[in-house]
């Protein structure tokens, strides 16, 4: 980070050597070493230079997570862009391509649970850059090859790997920032990954209509193991590896002094899992992903075959949904913090209300009402991308301890993956089904598909009320 100042003699020595310092021998304890989050430093004594430093990580760490998750998003989107080539090309049929994505889907949830847990302990800084570089490498791959299996198995390790991107991202904002700047900021933060997906669509797009699929896969992720050497440059790691106080310290919601009696971190987490609460807020957002992706990976071929759009016209149509995304996930935070005293359930209803409308609408308008699809894939995008911010991460990090914060976007990552899963697998099932030949060109029938795409609007809507009154745990016993 040769050019943002690094906090103090201590950082550098603390980001060299994580846990003790010691140097294992290269193999699984080496590895354990390298991601392993610093050891505490000793406070420093000066105000103004904690302050200093404090103001210079925040901001780093910020445009850090905020930019790096967007170019996740970019390896992750390309894959849907390239269904339709694919399709075209005879190198797979919809029930393969749906088998392809629940793979990613199902690595991408387990994942999100176990690396959800690890995010507690380790060096977000490495961590976060690890997964993208990992990841780009992935796809970097999948453009050279086209075997089915092999396919799967690249696509289900990027789904391994993408899954270092979104619980280290919100451990590292709850490990910088206060509660009162947590709705704001988490919006912010979560519309980066519109950013990534909307100029995907487009701009792969345009690549693979002018150089084909294979550079659909190749270029973006090229881009992405460039910037993951960005990414580890100006990434942090914990406040107090570099002599800083705690951040509940740092903004006066907690005294310097510790709490008399605190839970080992271990139980705290295995706590998030005994709350019921958890469990429906993993149910509903199991359903809010379910739609989110049937959008997002069909889409553009739902466009294509049912309502006759070009690839470049489907591909500029789902984008609207993502940045129309970006107001929705920049402002959920800020309505909820400013009309609503930091909770969430009535805003969350009403953008569930919204998400049901637009679903229905942009799924039983017939062909050629543009407009239609137009204004309700604006009002999905907007109102999805709320709904993903509140149900898949805030609602729980707002009722789960500070220091379980990984653990609770793990909890709902898994709940949230395996109705992406489930979508992915159970779409291409019922698309396939429908196929026929008509003058020598595939088409398919979005009937059944489209229902089952209505209804996890539905449950994404009404499961929240189950929680409505839900109450914040402490760390403390």
């Amino acid at each position: 980070m040769d050019n943002i100042e690094r906090p103090g003699p201590t950082a550098a020595r603390a980001d060299r050597q994580p846990g003790k310092g010691r140097r294992a021998p290269w193999g699984l304890g080496a590895l354990a070493d390298f991601f392993k989050t610093g050891a505490d430093q000793p406070l420093l004594a000066d105000a103004e230079e904690i302050k200093r430093l404090y103001r210079r990580g925040r901001i780093s760490v910020f445009l850090s997570i905020t930019l790096g998750y967007a170019l996740y998003y970019v390896v992750r989107q390309g894959f849907a862009v390239v269904k339709k080539p694919l399709l075209d090309g005879g190198v797979f049929n919809p029930e393969q391509m749906g088998a392809i994505g629940s793979v990613f889907f199902f690595t991408y949830m387990i994942g999100k649970c176990f690396n959800g847990f690890l995010a507690d302990r380790l060096n977000i800084k490495r961590f976060l850059a690890a997964g993208l570089f990992l990841s780009a490498a992935t796809l970097v791959v999948m453009g050279c090859v086209t075997g089915f299996y092999l396919f799967a198995i690249l696509w289900g390790l990027s789904g391994w790997f993408q899954t270092f991107g979104a619980a280290p991202s919100v451990v590292a904002l709850n490990q910088w920032f206060s509660h009162k700047e947590r709705g704001t900021l988490y919006g912010i933060w979560f519309s980066a990954h519109n950013i990534g997906t909307g100029l995907t669509y487009v701009i792969t797009a345009v690549i693979v209509v002018h150089y084909g699929w294979r550079m659909g896969l190749l270029a973006p992720g090229v881009l992405c193991l460039v910037a993951s050497g960005f990414l580890y440059h100006f990434m942090f790691d914990r406040p107090q590896t570099y002599g800083l106080p705690p951040v509940a310290v740092y903004a006066g919601e907690q005294s310097t002094a510790a709490p008399a009696a605190e839970k080992a971190l271990l139980w705290v987490q295995l706590a998030v899992l005994k709350r019921p609460a958890v469990w429906i807020l993993g149910l509903a957002s199991a359903a809010c992903y379910l739609t989110r992706y049937a959008f997002e990976m069909w889409g553009v071929l739902f466009l294509t075959n049912a309502k006759g759009y070009s690839l470049l016209g489907a591909s500029t149509v789902v984008s609207i949904s993502q940045f129309a995304g970006i107001a929705g996930a920049v402002t959920c935070g800020m309505i909820s913090d400013r009309f609503f005293n930091h909770r969430r359930s009535a805003p969350c209803l009403i953008f569930g209300i919204i998400f049901v409308l637009s679903t229905a609408a942009f799924v039983y308008t017939p062909a050629r009402h543009p407009w239609v699809d137009y204004l309700s894939m604006a009002f999905f995008g907007y109102s999805v991308y709320a709904l993903v911010a509140y149900l898949g991460g805030l609602m729980a990090v707002d009722i789960t301890p500070r220091k379980a914060t990984g653990a609770a976007m793990g909890v709902i990552g898994l709940f949230s993956y395996a109705g992406a899963s489930i979508q992915e697998y159970l779409s291409g099932h019922l698309i396939n089904t429908t196929r026929k030949i008509v003058d020598g060109v595939a088409v398919y029938d979005f009937t059944q598909a489209g229902h089952f795409w209505v209804l996890g609007a539905v449950g994404a809507c009404l499961l929240p009320l189950l929680v409505w009154n839900a109450k914040p745990q402490e760390d403390a016993p």
